[in-house]
C-alpha cells in the first residue's frame, strides 16, 4: 500500500509568495537557479531555501551539471496534491507579478546580453526534455 501523500505539507509549500513565483517560472520549462537569483531578484542562499522546501514537499526535482543546479516541477504521484498543484499553476497564469516575471526570464535567457552569453548560464530546458534528466535525490 502507498503511503499518503501529506497535504498539509502541499499547503505549507504553496502558502510562501516566493515559492509561488518560482514554481511559476518552473511550470513550463527546467530552470537553472542562477535565473531565479535574477528574476525574483532575491539572494541566492533564500532561493535555495524555499527550492529545497519545494523539494521535501514533493513537488520539485532537480538535477546538477557540473556546477550549475537545475530545477523543474515534479506533480505529486497522489490525484488529489497533483490536481491542488495543478488548479494552482493556472490560477497563478493570471497574476500580473508572475506574468512580469515570466517576461523577465524570457528576456534574461533568450534575449540580447542574456545570462546564457554573460556568464555561461545553461539555457533552460522544455518541461518535456527535463522529464527524461535524471533527478538529484
Amino acid at each position: 500500500m502507498r503511503k499518503k501523500y501529506p497535504l498539509e505539507s502541499l499547503f505549507r509549500a504553496l502558502a510562501d509568495r516566493t515559492r509561488l513565483r518560482l514554481l511559476h517560472l518552473m511550470a513550463e520549462q527546467e530552470i537553472c537557479v542562477c535565473y531565479f537569483v535574477t528574476v525574483i531578484d532575491v539572494p541566492q542562499p533564500k532561493i535555495s531555501r524555499h527550492l529545497a522546501y519545494l523539494r521535501r514537499a514533493g513537488i520539485v526535482a532537480a538535477r546538477r551539471e557540473g556546477k550549475w543546479m537545475h530545477y523543474r516541477l515534479a506533480v505529486p504521484a497522489d490525484p488529489h496534491a497533483a490536481a491542488i498543484l495543478k488548479a494552482t499553476l493556472g490560477a497563478l497564469q493570471q497574476d500580473k507579478e508572475l506574468r512580469n516575471d515570466l517576461q523577465r526570464f524570457h528576456r534574461l535567457c533568450c534575449g540580447p546580453n542574456s545570462l546564457v552569453q554573460l556568464m555561461g548560464a545553461p539555457a533552460p530546458v522544455s518541461a518535456v526534455e527535463s522529464m527524461s534528466q535524471t533527478s538529484v535525490p
